[in-house]
């Protein structure tokens, strides 16, 4: 059964880059080297926080992740 531990455990590594003033981008790498990108950012660049910027660019890329093992674990079905 596909269940967020299961997830976590093919991420090797989370990398994170800012860019221009208000963008915040994260990769993350799965086990099969395989990478989920995804970006966030905020309207007014007073408003960046990075924590927080990182930290919903990362969770969007983990539910794309839920999609692509959901995906998988139903072709095994």
């Amino acid at each position: 059964m596909l269940d967020i531990d299961t997830i976590m455990w093919h991420i090797v590594k989370e990398e994170f880059v800012r860019m221009w003033k208000k963008t915040t981008v994260c990769c993350i790498t799965l086990d099969n080297w395989f990478e989920v990108i995804w970006s966030s950012a905020c309207v007014d660049e007073k408003d960046f926080n990075e924590k927080i910027w990182q930290n919903e660019a990362r969770g969007v890329a983990i539910d794309k992740l839920w999609e692509l093992y959901g995906f998988a674990e139903h072709l095994s079905e």
